[in-house]
């Protein structure tokens, strides 16, 4: 028997300041190539005092050992998020058990947007926004358009990315949660 695979969502955080930070995901998990096996799987929350709003893609397990791992370093350091997540990536590349995750996380507080990757690394994006997962190629070039070329708000661009991501890739539905300082 083949191996199975799961593509699990596509993720869309905007910071247009620190109190317009949005991250929103749409709801669809797919097992293989073929089978919708959730349609409003929601995989973005509020955590460490609803001061700090993750998204994860990626293996939903996974996705969600990573979270409570990164919950864990926002309680040692204080809800720092930068801090937190270079804790939580230097775990990442130490631990044998969390060098297989595979999942990737989107963090955001009023100050910074972080990307969490699958090796252990943690990126600061060049712009005030980012795509991951399925549709995240689609979903990044609307955020693109409309941050730079609209005066939408974070939630609204994160809506509308999402609903293109979710008019042209596979993998997206129009299931969204959305999760906002």
């Amino acid at each position: 028997m083949g191996e199975i695979t799961f593509h699990a969502t596509t993720i869309v955080a905007v910071r247009r300041s620190a109190d317009d930070v949005c991250i929103g995901g749409d709801g669809q998990v797919t097992m293989g190539e073929k089978s919708i096996m959730k349609r409003a799987a929601k995989k973005v929350r509020k955590i460490y005092k609803n001061s700090v709003i993750t998204g994860f893609a990626g293996s939903v397990s996974d996705a969600f050992a990573l979270t409570e791992k990164f919950e864990k370093k926002l309680e040692e350091h204080s809800g720092n998020l930068k801090r937190a997540a270079v804790a939580l990536a230097q775990t990442w590349r130490s631990d044998n058990a969390m060098r297989h995750l595979e999942a990737l996380m989107v963090a955001a507080d009023s100050e910074y947007l972080l990307l969490l990757s699958g090796n252990g690394e943690v990126i600061e994006p060049d712009e005030n926004f980012i795509a991951i997962g399925s549709g995240g190629n689609f979903a990044y070039a609307a955020a693109n358009a409309l941050f730079k070329h609209t005066d939408m708000t974070a939630e609204e661009i994160v809506r509308e990315a999402l609903s293109i991501a979710a008019s042209i890739c596979v993998y997206t539905n129009d299931c969204i949660s959305v999760e906002k300082l």
